[in-house]
């Protein structure tokens, strides 16, 4: 059984295994985008709302994004995870195989640094429940890239 688990950890832990897990976390941050991107536009904003409700749990219905200043806010918030997984997407395309170390390092930093900010401005703003689900987003997205590459492709 340990060496059940031992292969299963090695494959885990290749480049190629980590390369392609580099594009699941580029999905799972750029989709957010598009989501808050849609937030800026009244007629387009449920799924905005919807998701700012279940992240500030209990989903109560309180959550909307009627004025100006929240929709302007879900611009940024749009623009800048979509452009962040863009950037994770092409980081595994255009990068890792020249420095796979160095870009596995900035995605994991990169997540935690997100975690970290998020995490504390959820709690200083009385959603403390958002801690629940970035935990669980930034487990998803670094996932076996918390591992140094271990085996050779």
């Amino acid at each position: 059984m340990t060496q059940v688990l031992k292969a299963f950890g090695n494959k885990l832990t290749t480049k190629k295994f980590h390369k392609l897990w580099l594009k699941v976390t580029a999905i799972i941050v750029g989709s957010f985008g598009p989501i808050f991107f849609l937030g800026t536009m009244p007629e387009f904003s449920m799924a905005a709302s919807w998701t700012m409700d279940l992240l500030s749990w209990p989903v109560d219905g309180k959550q909307d994004f009627l004025d100006p200043t929240t929709r302007f806010l879900s611009a940024l918030t749009g623009g800048f995870l979509f452009g962040w997984g863009i950037m994770i997407w092409y980081l595994s395309v255009w990068v890792y195989d020249k420095a796979p170390e160095p870009v596995r390092k900035s995605v994991v930093v990169g997540i935690l640094a997100w975690f970290v900010l998020d995490s504390a401005g959820s709690i200083a703003s009385g959603n403390t429940s958002n801690l629940f689900f970035n935990s669980f987003i930034a487990c998803l997205a670094i996932g076996p890239l918390w591992s140094k590459t271990h085996v050779r492709d």
